[in-house]
């Protein structure tokens, strides 16, 4: 953006002074402003808010029979798979040398294994079946192992203490109509519970595909897909399941293009352990996590981020401007867009993205324990991304946190280890939680206008050939936040505002970098920032409420204290920077404009006077 520096203070000492401190190295200040959450921390299973217009109704998520696990095996029909055919008990049961198909509702018990054949249910719509699978292994050459085409709806139960498996020798070749394309293939809603496990192979196709709603509310899955792990059209509901996927696309994939409303993710429990080439998981409308624990890769992981696709990992972007058209950092790998497309297409396409969580709608997290490690962005929407609750542990090769709309932080833990920038939005509202971010360039960017970027593009930023459009915004009126970024602090393409929270910003003495940068204003009303930087761009507030410190040292070393004491020697702050910096920008309900305050940098002191 274009900068308007503001005049510094002088400090007329000779100093040796350090970057960013942690946590404690502010235990000396004094009492923080209450943070103020102005934001619904809403983690009920209903009436979920995902931003201020909209509200997800959960209740009707899971029927009474999605968690059913019980059977009456003296009710049940046994089929028994003997290889290269199977018997059955029921007449509702028709064998065609390895092809077995059901016809019929009911409760069918499915054991033995099956050499290259296929279990395929064709009842009527309006029956609900339900397959237990108890030791059953079932292997199709060139097809799906179980193909659910005509049902209301079916359940498989992984019978307890069972192990079960699916799958495909490498070839899908068409029996019917439909474009089977999975190893587990249903056309109809399908609920997977269970205490038993269930392995799925399909090294020519996607996992599962459903063209309905897919449940898990219990049981223990490992999926190894070339394709999507899971490929769903409606929706995937989970509870509570143990899932663990390899894919060489999206892990999850949800997408309808007939009905906005569909294509969604809601996670209220379970376990996932993802290793996507695509993205971790996919929503081509909305999703919604309140729970469980997820343990997510995507695209090779942050290690990868100079690649433009999963299909041409290692490429490297080089030359001035990585790649980028314009120029700009070094480094970031080829141009590439990321719009709402790449959330809905089934086609190679699919492959180019590269991201952790993604939503093309909004993408809502109010609880759960969350671990990523992605090629780009970790969590995404193209709509606005609002984190109520939750554990995270991030390393990112693009933005840890994106929407391209509000970014809204209420509540939670969030560590990211790495990331290009670590939160970046139109609009970003911080009200609480824990953050702590390490960013290669800006560690907090509100952007004046959709990033169409993956690991390029244009931002908006005059750095990379763009021009800053000036209507985004920072808000911060709460929580604590600790920014380590090689670029801007704060970098608000339109408005900065801090009026709670307790803000510590850690940024380098070299290149175009600024600790604060905005373009309007930038406005501290309350709460406490501490802030340690570049000189040459450097600003300050524009405006404030509570007195603002701000000062040149020189340039300084990493590791020396300074401390900041008021008239009557009352220490104010200590703080020990973890990085070399040549400014000091302090403001907290302590400081009082027009004061005079003493700042000591090593073992040497001086005055200055509050603005």
């Amino acid at each position: 953006m274009k900068r308007r520096t503001l005049p510094i203070l002088l400090l007329s000492l000779t100093l040796v002074m350090t970057g960013c401190g942690s946590k404690t190295d502010t235990e000396n200040t004094t009492d923080k402003v209450e943070q103020s959450v102005e934001n619904t921390k809403d983690t009920e299973n209903s009436g979920v808010q995902t931003d201020s217009n909209t509200q997800v109704d959960t209740s009707d998520m899971f029927s009474d029979r999605d968690y059913k696990t019980e059977y009456d095996e003296s009710k049940s029909a046994v089929i028994t798979l003997t290889g290269d055919s199977a018997t059955c008990t029921s007449d509702a049961v028709e064998i065609n040398g390895s092809t077995v198909t059901i016809k019929d509702e009911g409760t069918y018990m499915v054991s033995g294994s099956l050499d290259n054949g296929m279990l395929i249910v064709e009842a009527d719509d309006s029956d609900k079946l339900q397959l237990v699978l108890d030791n059953a292994s079932i292997h199709s050459e060139s097809s799906a192992p179980i193909y659910i085409l005509e049902a209301d709806k079916v359940f498989i139960t992984l019978a307890e203490g069972s192990t079960n498996s699916l799958s495909n020798g490498g070839s899908f070749e068409a029996i019917d109509d439909n474009n089977i394309d999975g190893t587990l293939f249903s056309k109809q809603d399908l609920t997977l519970n269970g205490s038993g496990s269930l392995t799925i192979t399909s090294p020519a196709g996607h996992g599962i595909v459903c063209k309905d709603d897919l449940v898990f509310t219990s049981g223990t899955y490992t999926i190894d897909a070339a394709s999507h792990g899971m490929d769903v059209n409606d929706s995937v509901r989970v509870t509570d399941a143990a899932v663990t996927i390899t894919s060489g696309k999206d892990g999850i994939h949800v997408e309808n293009s007939d009905d906005e409303e569909l294509g969604f993710v809601y996670a209220e429990g379970g376990t996932f352990t993802i290793d996507a080439q695509g993205d971790g998981m996919s929503a081509g409308a909305y999703m919604l996590i309140t729970g469980g624990n997820y343990y997510i890769v995507s695209g090779g992981g942050s290690v990868n981020s100079e690649q433009k696709t999963s299909d041409s990992w290692g490429f490297m972007g080089g030359g001035m401007g990585g790649g980028r058209p314009g120029g700009g950092h070094g480094g970031r790998g080829m141009w590439e867009q990321d719009s709402q497309s790449d959330t809905s297409t089934d086609t190679e396409d699919d492959s180019t993205s590269i991201k952790g969580l993604k939503a093309a709608g909004n993408l809502t997290i109010t609880g759960g324990n969350i671990t990523i490690d992605s090629a780009d962005d970790s969590i995404h929407s193209n709509m606005s991304v609002t984190i109520n609750g939750g554990t995270f542990e991030i390393a990112a090769g693009d933005d840890a946190l994106h929407a391209d709309e509000i970014l809204t932080v209420t509540d939670g833990n969030i560590n990211i280890s790495q990331s290009y920038e670590g939160l970046e939005g139109l609009h970003i509202v911080v009200s609480g939680g824990e953050i702590s971010l390490v960013a290669s360039d800006d560690g907090i960017n509100a952007a004046g206008g959709t990033d169409q970027s993956g690991y390029g593009g244009p931002r908006g930023n005059d750095r990379f050939g763009g021009s800053s459009s000036s209507n985004g915004s920072i808000t911060i009126s709460g929580g604590n936040l600790f920014i380590t970024s090689s670029g801007d602090g704060l970098d608000a393409n339109g408005t900065l505002e801090i009026s709670g929270g307790y803000t510590v910003v850690c940024g380098p003495t070299t290149g175009d970098t600024a600790t604060l940068d905005y373009d309007i204003s930038g406005v501290i009303t309350g709460g406490t920032f501490i802030g340690t930087g570049a000189y040459q761009m450097a600003q300050t507030f524009s405006d404030s409420e509570q007195g603002v410190v701000a000062v040149s040292v020189g340039n300084q070393q990493a590791g020396t204290e300074l401390t900041l004491k008021d008239a009557e020697g009352n220490t104010v702050v200590t703080h020990t920077p973890d990085m070399s910096y040549a400014i000091l920008i302090y403001s907290s309900p302590e400081i009082v404009k027009g004061e005079t305050y003493t700042l000591t940098v090593g073992s040497d002191s001086g005055e200055i006077t509050a603005n």
